[in-house]
């Protein structure tokens, strides 16, 4: 594959379903103004799970919901040049970065895909597949963790990073519980970017859906690290009401979170305040699931 291959390209893919939509449409925009801490700020989360990944020289890899590239770079190194990644996401704006910093990296062994790896993979192709909270955003996750094993060779592995549940990562849950203090919960016909950030966070849950999808040996592990949620308080005030679940009930609430936002923005700094800071500025707790499978042998 090379770097200019489109959606026409990948099989199953057919026209853009609500959720890519809702991707590209709103919060492709917002993840990109927060970069510096969807990616930076999760550096020592990213520390903590590459080194466990069993990725081997050579290996043919697919990152799930690459985003703005920089896990498929990662991977790149591991795999070395007589490997290959291949990045799939749904977002063009994310697409459009990684390809951009994949030019000024010099790495001959990764591609970017623009596609759905819910329903659009290659058969039988990788060695390894990897998603590093994108699978909670599945709206069938059987289907499409089924579609991820089915990505794979015989015996190709699998790791999944996903959020634990939300009283282990006030990072984004302590803001949604300040937010509905002032702000009724979003309704039913909100519009959303797929099951949500602890829609993975139940083991048992989840291993079931990976043993019906075809997965063996599965095994769960938990990482805990620190995040940071913003350079100062203003940054980590704007983050959270742009992004995630707090950002899911104010951007629902309209006219209304607007008239609120003083006494939102109030609450939440006196929230923030209270949490950690080091060098990089204001530090919260978090905790994932690093999931690990394999696809029979045959």
């Amino acid at each position: 594959m090379t770097q200019t291959e489109t959606l026409q390209q990948v099989p199953g893919q057919g026209a853009d379903s609500e959720f890519v939509q809702f991707w590209n449409e709103v919060l492709g925009p917002k993840f990109n103004r927060f970069r510096h801490i969807l990616v930076g700020g999760l550096t020592r989360h990213s520390e903590a799970v590459f080194p466990k990944l069993p990725v081997r020289e050579g290996d043919r890899a697919v990152d799930v919901g690459c985003g703005w590239g920089d896990t498929a770079l990662k991977l790149a190194r591991m795999v070395g040049p007589d490997g290959q990644v291949v990045g799939i996401d749904c977002c063009d704006m994310f697409l459009e970065i990684a390809r951009k910093d994949l030019a000024e990296t010099g790495l001959k062994n990764v591609s970017f895909v623009r596609g759905d790896a819910e329903v659009a993979l290659p058969e039988a192709e990788f060695d390894f597949a990897f998603a590093r909270f994108g699978t909670m955003f599945f709206a069938n996750p059987v289907a499409g963790l089924r579609n991820m094993r089915k990505s794979l060779k015989p015996g190709g592995r699998m790791v999944h990073i996903v959020w634990r549940s939300p009283e282990d990562n006030p990072w984004l849950s302590m803001a949604k519980q300040e937010v509905l203090r002032f702000l009724p919960p979003p309704g039913e016909d909100a519009r959303t970017c797929g099951p949500g950030p602890f829609s993975m966070s139940d083991e048992p849950t989840v291993r079931k859906m990976m043993e019906i999808a075809g997965y063996e040996d599965i095994t769960f592990e938990r990482i805990d690290a620190p995040v940071m949620i913003g350079h100062d308080v203003k940054d980590a005030i704007a983050f959270q009401l742009a992004i995630g679940p707090a950002g899911e009930v104010f951007r629902e609430a309209g006219a209304e979170a607007e008239e609120k936002r003083t006494q939102i923005e109030a609450a939440l700094e006196e929230a923030i305040n209270r949490q950690k800071r080091d060098s990089d500025g204001i530090v919260m707790d978090s905790s994932s699931w690093f999931i690990s499978a394999r696809n029979p042998a045959g």
